[in-house]
């Protein structure tokens, strides 16, 4: 067989009232209550938070309303009514504190709109609302968020469900998988200095990493960072959105948050924001997503996918607004994405490696798969200067020269000299030479150690992974999604269920990049640690160069030694957002 083929309810927003969501079983008809809010009421919360402010861009005070043009196609662009208008007055007033990354505090007062329902049919509102924060004082110092760019800032990990609805302010959405896999509960933490060299070491040993299938966010000292408080620091608007999860069953047994339900949830989110111009604060011409893990994967597919027509049968179910979900900008941190053929990026990337047991995966299964991957790089046919097209035989020399020597080239420099020398004895497989770093990929492979998942690492054999959870219906809790998994261990003329292949190109935001969906988002932030073996580190260099080889504007970047659910420069893309969003322009007016 040719490795090649495997290629192939209705409810007003903030309304008062007690209510049964109608659906099937209990696991959809809990009784929920909406309180309405108090109006203007200065509430002062002191959340000790640590997030930074971007150095550039500065506070948006004062900042006039922008008028500009939409980054998307504009071809579904209408205003909400009804249901889905959004009350600008349904507001609680809160004031927090937040640090930011220079350690300096800030008063910040802001307007919280709680549990927003964003479609008119929802199937759990517990999942499908949004909260909305817009700074109104600064240290004192009014703020005009007319104009201001708009963080939509989705809190999902594992493609598991994620809400906001208990949420007492910015940043509370449900944070999972913190350093050293415990739960975080939201806190935040400011932007990191330059790396240390004690930092380094504990990644090398794992800690400070992010659970898998977490979605926190930790700096380079292991500190937590939310980039919802960062942003509301910072002078832009944040919306929150939930969005139902593959683990969602109702009482008869029916998974109800299974591929695609998450990305519809989110383009519904954003759609309710778009249809609202004009209420809504903030500018909903510049939306700029963000999300780690699968949250990354999911805010990379929001920006390749935007006014797809694929997804509107399942908007319409939901009853959403009948506006563009076309997204401004993406921010996306090590996104678990590409899935179908994730599997065979894997052992193309780390099948050498050896599980933390110290044992080696199947060689046979590893070495198979990533023979598939060869394959599959030859079909994106992807340039670059300097090396031509990027195949299979050069990708691992293209990784080193465009990310993995930069980053540990920054790295380094950031470093005392004595800290350098330090670390350049314990790690000698680094050439330090005119104060750049150089390397073979099979060092640095070894540098990394133990893989962090066994054979295939998404599409398990024994269907006990969440990405095939993820891919379940019905009743059906877990299904292959690969033919090569699926006839491993089933019959060799097997077929995937023919909803699956639709499904699949739902979730993968480099299917839409292939078809150069002319309302993808043309801004880009992508980044991902160098120590991150909870996937490729291919998905990453596959998915900025697709989007550099349509002409995109892609800041990539990987950060040395860092692990999964790295963010070791927030304020960098605080003041990037000011940047491609125009808005620094304007706020220094």
């Amino acid at each position: 067989m040719s490795f090649t083929k495997l290629l192939t309810l209705f409810s007003r927003p903030n309304y008062v009232r007690r209510h049964k969501i109608r659906g099937r079983g209990s696991g959809r008809g809990r009784d929920i209550v909406k309180h309405r809010a108090v109006k203007r009421r200065s509430v002062v919360l002191g959340i000790g938070a640590t997030a930074g402010v971007a150095a550039a861009g500065g506070f948006a005070l004062s900042a006039q309303a922008s008028g500009e043009s939409s980054g998307g196609s504009g071809a579904k662009a209408s205003g909400a009514s009804g249901a889905l208008a959004f009350d600008k007055d349904d507001h609680t007033e809160l004031t927090t504190t937040i640090t930011d990354a220079a350690g300096d505090e800030h008063e910040v007062k802001y307007h919280f709109y709680k549990a927003i329902t964003y479609v008119t049919k929802p199937v759990d509102e517990k999942y499908q609302s949004l909260n909305v924060s817009v700074p109104v004082e600064i240290d004192g110092k009014a703020v005009d968020a007319t104009g201001a760019p708009i963080l939509l800032a989705n809190s999902v990990g594992g493609y598991m469900p994620s809400s906001v609805a208990e949420a007492t302010g910015v940043g509370g959405g449900e944070m999972t998988g913190g350093p050293g896999g415990g739960a975080t509960g939201g806190a935040s933490a400011g932007a990191s200095a330059a790396p240390s060299a004690s930092a380094s070491a504990s990644a090398s040993t794992g800690s400070g990493g992010v659970q898998s299938g977490g979605n926190a966010m930790v700096d380079a000292q292991g500190e937590m960072v939310n980039l919802g408080k960062l942003a509301l620091v910072t002078g832009y608007v944040v919306v929150e959105p939930g969005a139902r999860g593959r683990t969602l069953v109702d009482s008869d047994g029916t998974y109800y948050g299974t591929a695609p339900a998450a990305i519809v949830d989110l383009k519904a989110a954003v759609r309710y924001v778009r249809a609202n111009k004009g209420r809504i604060p903030g500018n909903t011409d510049r939306i700029v997503s963000s999300g780690t893990s699968a949250g990354g994967a999911l805010s990379a597919l929001l920006g390749a996918s935007g006014d797809s027509p694929l997804y509107d049968k399942y908007l319409k179910e939901l009853g959403a607004a009948e506006a563009s979900d076309a997204v401004f900008a993406s921010g996306d941190w090590c996104p678990i994405t590409d899935l179908e053929h994730a599997d065979m990026a894997y052992e193309w990337n780390w099948g050498a490696n050896k599980l933390s047991s110290g044992s080696l995966v199947d060689r046979t299964v590893s070495k198979e798969l990533s023979t598939a991957f060869a394959d599959y790089q030859a079909s994106l046919k992807l340039k670059t200067k300097g090396f031509g097209t990027v195949t299979a035989r050069n990708l691992d020399e293209y990784l080193v020269k465009t990310y993995l020597e930069p980053s540990a080239t920054k790295y380094l420099a950031a470093l005392s000299d004595s800290a350098r020398a330090t670390y350049l004895a314990a790690n000698t497989f680094i050439t330090w030479s005119g104060g750049r770093a150089a390397f073979s990929w099979a060092d640095f492979l070894t540098h990394v150690g133990a893989r962090k998942k066994d054979t295939p690492a998404f599409d398990a054999f024994d269907l006990s992974s969440g990405e095939n959870n993820l891919f379940g219906t019905g009743t059906t809790k877990a299904r292959h999604f690969t033919l090569y998994s699926l006839r491993h261990e089933g019959s060799a003329s097997a077929r995937l269920p023919g909803d699956l292949p639709g499904k699949i190109d739902l979730m993968n935001p480099m299917h839409f990049i292939a078809k150069r969906n002319p309302a993808r988002s043309k801004h880009w932030w992508i980044r991902v640690g160098t120590k991150d073996s909870d996937t490729s580190l291919t998905v990453v260099g596959n998915l900025a160069l697709s989007l550099e080889n349509l002409g995109d504007d892609v800041d990539a970047f990987m950060y040395w030694d860092g692990a999964h659910g790295s963010n070791e420069d927030p304020a960098d893309f605080m003041a990037w957002i000011a940047k491609v969003t125009g808005y620094e322009k304007r706020s220094a007016k």
